[in-house]
């Protein structure tokens, strides 16, 4: 059971952590919402739980309540530009739905 990151997304992570000053990675978690079922939350980890799993690339931290393990299990976070936009990406093997603004999925 695996997370993992791009490239492009540790660089991202790094570069907010130094902008913050503080932290010792990105927790990754989902909540139940939207009309899917749940939705990825993202927040800067500053201590780990014992509940918290963690994984690491290229030198950054990724902390993940085990209880949410089931839902992104072999997730990749990837951070990409499109034009104007960016933003971090899901890429997760588990999904078998999203709805239809992209803001929540559902694993069932």
């Amino acid at each position: 059971m695996s997370v993992s990151l791009t490239e492009n997304a540790a660089r991202q992570i790094k570069k907010q952590l130094e902008k913050r000053g503080k932290g010792i990675g990105l927790k990754l978690g989902v909540k139940k919402s939207g009309c899917s079922g749940y939705a990825y939350s993202l927040d800067y980890a500053d201590n780990l739980n014992e509940n918290d799993a963690v994984f690491e690339n290229f030198g950054v931290k990724i902390i993940v309540p085990k209880g949410d393990l089931e839902f992104i299990k072999g997730i990749e976070l990837d951070y990409r530009r499109e034009g104007i936009n960016e933003a971090f990406q899901f890429n997760n093997p588990n999904v078998k739905g999203t709805c239809g603004c992209g803001e929540s999925f559902s694993v069932n």
